[in-house]
């Protein structure tokens, strides 16, 4: 499944709607240091890879502006450690 994200920077947040659902990573900027605070993806749609998928549209904003990253939540923790090719960007 290809999701539709989005960016929005005011809001300090990932989105995607999945089936009328929204799904979320949160973070926070602090200076050159991105903060992965939490990943949240409603129970109807779980299951899908939509949490990787939003997880990897951050990480990737993060690579594009040369910023650290710092994944204070448990998924986003876990996703790095799968991840070895993401291990660079941690702060």
């Amino acid at each position: 499944m290809t999701l539709t994200i989005e960016h929005l920077p005011l809001r300090h947040c990932f989105q995607a709607v999945v089936e009328g659902q929204r799904c979320v990573v949160d973070y926070q900027l602090s200076g050159k240091v991105l903060t992965i605070k939490h990943t949240f993806v409603p129970q109807p749609v779980q299951g899908r890879g939509i949490a990787a998928q939003l997880t990897q549209a951050v990480l990737a904003h993060a690579r594009e502006r040369q910023l650290r990253v710092e994944p204070a939540c448990s998924y986003a923790r876990s996703y790095v450690a799968r991840h070895p090719e993401t291990q660079d960007l941690l702060a």
